[in-house]
């Protein structure tokens, strides 16, 4: 049996790779000390693998092949695209895969859980899942798990589904035959702009919302997250808010409160740092 052994929620802002090189601004000092303090404690639970749940930003998945949920099942796994590079100067990564335990969240001869999930035996990252390890593992040395979430190109899964695939990954790590230690990363947005008028506007484009999400992290309100997590709520607190749905399945996978809700204020609004330590 596998053991899940810490659940961490953390952005991906891609910008934030060049800005916190060096001399760090005054406004991400504590951004900066938040991803130190969940690397210290990811360290700590020592895990033998990493599932990680992100979206990809139309670099593998696109409008004209979008899965709503899909797996990177392969041996090792490359990350970083070359626009990712060129624009944000994050390097390209290579990372070992864990592919029995994809298998055991996709299923071997039949699809698993009620979910219709695609797979890819050549996956490559993008930034929604490379800047989380770049802070949290920059060895690159854990085999992973990669998780793909649709939550930018409509229609979407519901708030209902991202909550029950936490629940699924949850039973599927508590029978899986391996004894691996498995620790969950999601990464994602709060409240979230970008291209419109509130863009790096150095506040939260939806204090009100921002509020909610870190009491439904919490407190584990996940009814209440569910029922207040449409589309048009999500999509009107800022257009990539979308992607806290992320965070929802990581609640799912840690079924109770988070240990530490930390968002940090910044350039870019909040940025989201929960932590559940081992059960």
């Amino acid at each position: 049996m596998a053991e899940f052994v810490g659940g961490f929620g953390v952005p991906h802002t891609p910008l934030l790779w060049h800005l916190m090189d060096g001399e760090v601004p005054d406004d991400l000092v504590p951004v900066k000390a938040a991803f130190r303090r969940s690397r210290a404690q990811l360290e700590a639970a020592r895990p033998d693998a990493l599932v990680i749940v992100a979206s990809d930003h139309f670099h593998q998945y696109h409008h004209g092949v979008m899965p709503a949920f899909a797996i990177g099942k392969a041996d090792h796994i490359q990350g970083t695209h070359d626009n990712e590079e060129r624009s944000f100067g994050l390097p390209a990564v290579e990372m070992p895969g864990h592919p029995r335990l994809a298998e055991s969240i996709l299923g071997r001869e039949q699809l698993s859980g009620g979910f219709d999930f695609t797979f890819s035996n050549a996956p490559v990252l993008d930034h929604a899942y490379v800047v989380p390890l770049l802070y949290l593992r920059p060895d690159m040395d854990i085999p992973v798990v990669p998780i793909h979430t649709n939550t930018n190109a409509p229609p979407l899964p519901s708030a209902q589904r991202f909550v029950d695939l936490g629940h699924h990954i949850r039973a599927v790590i508590r029978e899986h035959p391996e004894r691996i230690r498995v620790a969950v990363i999601a990464s994602g947005h709060m409240a979230y702009e970008l291209g419109g008028p509130n863009q790096f506007s150095g506040r939260s484009t939806d204090p009100e919302f921002d509020a909610e999400a870190a009491r439904w992290m919490g407190q584990s309100r996940l009814d209440a997250a569910v029922e207040a997590c449409t589309f048009d709520r999500l999509t009107a607190a800022g257009n990539l808010t979308l992607q806290f749905l992320n965070f929802l399945t990581l609640a799912a996978i840690a079924g109770r409160p988070a240990d530490e809700v930390a968002p940090v204020e910044c350039r870019f609004g909040n940025e989201p740092f929960f932590t559940w330590e081992a059960s």
